[in-house]
């Protein structure tokens, strides 16, 4: 055995190991309980970043374990490889997006296999890959025959910078959340998934997710947004026709001071063709909706029609306004202008004037009328329940769920993605490409330029001929999300051709077991993810109603961030290793400038990324620790589900312990010399034994039911520590020392799998299988039983009493419980201990004096 650590070379020889005997290639095994585990797939952007390592050493921890429980294990890997940065790149770099893509990939699937993580790269799955994305557009055929996926012209959420539309998810606080530009409004054709018809269900199904973050659950209610209420009609004066509202709160009703509808209200496109205030009014509208920072400072803009509605219970006249503030894509899209009790409509019949008297508005009986004009008088302390009976009995209003969730704009206006498989004749139609011309590929000789979707002037790929009948193709792609949203359970046959799903496969293997990603997917991936496994369990193709049985979202790793202005005001991250620092004694940055002398600003501990240049790269960090130094330190730094900040200190340290780990075991094996001082006694043996089964209990648990993974941690290094502090001061015997070290070994082994899989075959010289394939240790509960001694307690000598102690019980804890005895509180009454002689597990003297 060598005497030196050296995690290069020991890491490089267990890896081809793995990859020469597919350690982790899985199958079907109905024998065996299944466990499947899966950490999102990555974005191939070149290099893995922090925060995927540490995603993918939280799964790969779990995966080894339950493997080694018994169970069949599957943890694979795939790559998100559409999408808008391998177009940006490709033009920066002037490479096309596929090449850039492909090299990214084979030098991040390097990087992951240094990290030794254990999966089975069979099942590889890479979504630009025509044999994965052509049964992603056979489905998107099959739901548009189901009238699940329609196109319609409409108002979407535009970005400026990536030139495509983003989904409502995709917009956060008004921004693209990729690039975080302002976002625009734009009306264009436009795919669309029917995510609404599973709103209710998407809702209702939260319920059974009992193992997922209570976080991700309320953002996913939140989205939803059911609202329950009332449909109102109210009769525009002098015409047949109705506005109707939606409202939460029907006892308001009485308090109405106008009704505000929106620009997009079918009302006001009648009005446009009638008054040319409003018609201009609309056009200022539409090219302030252009830009959403003027939109946000004149959202209480509004005009009034000079048009009424008929109160449906006074007959009184309401004016009708047409209001910014009013959106169109939400219920009736026209509310009830109640200052009194909103302060949105407040400040909106403040700004135009609108009459409203703050006190005295409302008498103590409601006058209304019913369609035999009959009068009836309400009382407002039957608290407004015979107006919400009275509106739905005369039909003038209807009980109705709303829910906030809007249909999934699904089609993208960039090259790069999968091509949707629909064609157009001369007239507008739409033709689906059949099911023998799939999948519809990319056209690969293109050049791709930053300010168009370049598949429109490609007239080769657009023009086809299908039935003798000239066609056009669709030139929008597949919005990413829709692949990364059924990889999961292609991985459970990524080979199989007679369908988009294996059914059997899929019936083994899922629902996934555990799913690993960052908590900032809950209402984008994750609730995309949840509604695709209900339309393949719709299909046919899934048997549950929900994906994943547990979720695991955690924190990102934070790095120091820096920056400065151009004269422009553009804002300029700096990478650190151009800066100087200046710390204070608490070790916190107080100043920063350029080598240059220029001052630049800390942003502070932000997420690791790119763009803000506070990533750390992962080779240098390999090359340097060792991939088991690496894995210790992502983990053991803080709780999984919080934020680590990162430090090169905490890699010191674990790289120390492994050093520790890998010298005594090298001390065992190799030396001659018998240095110990003292025989074993049983009670010394009764206390290791004690110790390293309870330490296997509490790991167990750590890693199978709360996943503190950072305590486990925590418990391996203190048993080891104090294995071999006994270890040096008694005459242990070698079947103790390899049971010790074994179960060292055996606990650390998901953690850091490369030097343990070494040390363990140093020790058994190849006479046992590989660490690969032990069992995870069970404890033995006979050992856990506390043991007790009988202690003699002295007070100046003379023996005053006899009590029984743990074996494992400290010295200060048996003090405190001796000095709190009834019998014995009388002699330590106005006393000062001057000393305590102590023999463990014997005697202890109490010297006092008065």
């Amino acid at each position: 055995m060598e005497k030196e650590y050296k995690p290069q070379y020991i890491e490089n020889f267990v890896q081809k190991h793995w990859e020469k005997y597919k350690t982790f290639s899985v199958y079907k095994n109905k024998k065996k309980k299944k466990f499947y585990c899966l950490p999102m797939m990555p974005y191939p952007s070149g290099n893995l970043h922090m925060g995927h390592i540490r995603n993918y050493t939280i799964s790969d921890i779990i995966s080894r374990f339950q493997r080694m429980l018994g169970k069949n294990v599957l943890q694979p890997i795939g790559w998100d490889a559409f999408g808008l940065p391998a177009e940006q790149a490709a033009i920066i770099h002037n490479i096309h997006p596929e090449k850039w893509t492909k090299k990214n990939i084979q030098n991040m699937r390097i990087q992951l296999k240094k990290l030794g993580f254990s999966y089975d790269w069979n099942r590889e799955i890479t979504t630009c890959n025509p044999n994965y994305y052509r049964w992603e557009q056979w489905f998107f055929i099959q739901l548009f025959k189901k009238k699940i996926i329609y196109k319609k012209n409409t108002l979407v959420n535009w970005c400026p910078q990536d030139k495509t539309v983003l989904a409502n998810e995709q917009v956060i606080q008004n921004s693209c959340w990729r690039c975080q530009t302002t976002i625009i409004f734009k009306k264009i054709p436009q795919w669309f998934l029917k995510i609404t018809n599973y709103a209710e269900e998407l809702l209702n199904d939260l319920k059974s997710l009992t193992k997922w973050p209570q976080d991700v659950i309320n953002m996913q209610k939140k989205w939803i947004g059911k609202s329950t209420g009332l449909q109102i009609k109210f009769k525009i004066q002098n015409q047949k026709k109705y506005i109707e509202i939606y409202t939460t709160e029907c006892q308001t009703i009485m308090n109405i001071k106008f009704i505000a509808i929106s620009p997009e209200h079918p009302f006001t496109k009648t009005l446009i063709l009638k008054n040319l205030l409003i018609k201009n009014f609309i056009k200022k509208y539409q090219k302030n909706f252009l830009n959403k920072e003027k939109m946000i400072k004149k959202k209480l803009y509004g005009i009034n029609t000079q048009n009424y509605v008929l109160h449906p219970l006074t007959k009184k006249k309401i004016p009708i306004w047409i209001a910014y503030y009013v959106k169109n894509n939400y219920a009736t899209s026209a509310i009830m202008g109640v200052p009194k009790y909103n302060s949105i409509d407040l400040k909106f019949s403040l700004l135009h004037h609108i009459h409203y008297k703050k006190k005295n508005d409302q008498n103590n009986n409601l006058t209304i009328y019913n369609q035999k004009n009959n009068i009836n008088n309400i009382s407002k302390k039957k608290n407004f329940s015979e107006i919400k009976n009275f509106l739905i009995k005369k039909k003038i209003a209807k009980k109705k769920i709303y829910y906030k969730l809007q249909d999934w704009s699904i089609s993208r206006q960039r090259y790069w993605g999968t091509p949707i498989p629909i064609a157009y004749t001369q007239t507008g139609k739409i033709v689906t490409i059949p099911e023998n011309q799939l999948p519809v590929i990319l056209p690969k000789n293109i050049i791709i330029k930053n300010d168009i979707n370049i598949l429109h002037k490609n007239k080769k790929w657009i023009n086809i001929i299908l039935n003798s009948q000239n066609l056009i193709r669709e030139t929008d792609t597949l919005d990413t999300f829709f692949e990364s949203s059924w990889y999961y359970a292609r991985y459970t046959n990524p080979y199989f051709i007679k369908g988009m799903i294996d059914i059997h496969m899929a019936k083994y293997w899922l629902p996934i077991d555990l799913y690993i990603g960052g908590i900032e997917h809950a209402i984008l991936h994750l609730m995309y993810f949840r509604f695709f496994h209900k339309l393949l369990r719709d299909f046919g193709f899934v048997k549950s109603n929900e994906p994943s049985k547990k979720l695991l979202c955690q924190g990102m790793v934070l790095s120091d961030a820096f920056y400065y202005f151009e004269k422009n005001g553009k804002k300029i991250w700096l990478n650190k290793k151009n800066i100087k620092i200046k710390y204070n004694v608490h070790k916190q940055i107080i100043s920063a400038k350029l080598l240059n002398g220029i001052p630049v600003h800390y942003a502070g501990k932000i997420k690791m990324s790119k763009s803000k240049k506070n990533g750390v790269n992962p080779l240098k960090i390999l090359k340097k620790y060792g991939a088991d130094t690496l894995r210790l330190f992502l983990i053991y730094a803080s709780p999984i589900e919080s934020s680590l900040e990162w430090q090169e200190n905490g890699l010191i340290g674990m790289h120390r312990f492994l050093k520790k780990i890998w010298n005594f075991i090298y001390l065992i094996k190799n030396s001659q010399e018998n240095f110990k001082k003292y025989k074993i006694s049983e009670l010394i043996f009764k206390k290791i034994n004690f110790e390293l089964n309870n330490t296997i209990l509490k790991i167990t648990k750590s890693l199978k039911n709360t996943y503190s993974l950072n305590t486990a941690i925590s418990y391996i290094i203190k048993f080891f520590n104090f294995f071999k502090k006994k270890y040096q001061k008694y005459e242990i015997s070698l079947e103790i020392s390899k049971k010790s070290i074994k179960t060292i070994l055996i606990l650390l082994y998901p953690f850091a799998p490369h030097i343990c899989f070494v040390l363990w075959k140093k020790i058994y010289n190849k006479k046992k299988k590989s660490i690969d394939e032990e069992k995870w240790p069970i404890p033995d509960f006979t050992a856990l039983k506390i043991h007790q001694k009988n202690i003699t307690i002295q007070i100046n000598g003379k023996k005053r009493h006899i009590m029984k102690v743990n074996i494992d019980e400290t010295k200060k804890k048996i003090i405190q419980k001796i000095t709190n005895l009834e019998n014995l509180k009388k002699y330590f009454k106005n006393c000062a201990i001057i000393k305590i002689i102590y023999i463990p597990l014997k005697i202890i003297n109490f010297v006092l004096k008065n």
